[in-house]
């Protein structure tokens, strides 16, 4: 006898007003990120030296730095290599924290112990701490340092994926496909990974943001690319020996704040329409 499970459709709430603005700011960096020449004129590696260190005005909105470059325009150019490669952290830590935590939960017995216990070393170590020894073993540049910030993130995307596949796993609506005749993996692919990977989107838009934060980190400390690269991180670190003319910490901070403030607030709604 087969057993069929309907649920009630959700119904969409419309966005409130701060998500509506960080979905905008969220578009312009994505903008900056997929065709910095629409966005400004001047090049980044390149300035005038005659206009070197000149405060914000209508001709250069963030300044200009130490070699007459307009800041704004390596601020752009930079939103590239930070947004890209907080992406591959991302994926790395979703990809593997999502498949360690699916099969702990969902196999359950010796591999949930041995998984399990894998985890918990994981998050005994400050992520930040973890990504400056794995990207020290690896080498310097930003490509490394998105990885070793998406490897240090595994713990986390593991905990919470298990968590919900254990809880999925239980639900009624698998238990009746289990009765029906549902192979294990018909149940894994078309009940449990579909409703336990709803939580998990919240948290990937949330380290998304953190992910950010780490690599620019990392960069600051000197463990990205080199110059002229103008990775966010990076500019900061330039900027602190020109604590003078402050727009050049303050500009590439301030827009690294605003974007990782901004995914916090969409992982916040998203967790909340869940």
């Amino acid at each position: 006898m087969m057993i069929s499970v309907t649920r009630t459709p959700r119904v969409a709430l419309p966005a409130p007003l701060g998500v509506i603005l960080s979905l905008l700011v969220l578009a312009v960096i994505v903008g900056w990120s997929l065709a910095p020449g629409l966005f400004t004129g001047f090049d980044p590696a390149i300035g005038i030296p005659a206009d070197k260190l000149q405060g914000p005005s209508a001709a250069h909105w963030f300044g200009t730095d130490h070699l007459g470059r307009d800041l704004l325009a390596r601020v752009i150019h930079g939103t590239a290599s930070s947004v890209s490669s907080a992406v591959i952290a991302v994926v790395i830590a979703l990809v593997l924290g999502g498949l360690i935590g699916l099969l702990s939960g969902f196999l359950g017995g010796w591999v949930d112990t041995i998984l399990a216990r894998l985890v918990d070393v994981l998050l005994a170590i400050p992520n930040f701490l973890l990504a400056v020894i794995i990207v020290t073993a690896l080498g310097f540049s930003t490509t490394n340092a998105a990885i070793a910030t998406g490897i240090s993130a595994v713990a986390v995307f593991a905990r919470v994926m298990r968590s919900e596949v254990i809880k999925t796993r239980s639900a009624t609506f698998v238990e009746a496909s289990f009765l029906s005749g549902g192979s294990r993996w018909h149940i894994l692919t078309r009940h449990v990974l579909p409703n336990a990977s709803r939580s998990v989107l919240p948290l990937a838009v949330l380290r998304f943001g953190q992910s950010i934060l780490v690599i620019a980190g990392l960069a600051f400390l000197g463990y990205g690319d080199p110059p002229p690269a103008s990775d966010w991180g990076l500019l900061i670190s330039i900027g602190k020996d020109y604590l003078k003319w402050p727009w050049l910490v303050y500009a590439p901070a301030l827009v690294t704040v605003v974007t990782v403030l901004s995914l916090n607030r969409i992982s916040r709604w998203l967790r909340k329409t869940d």
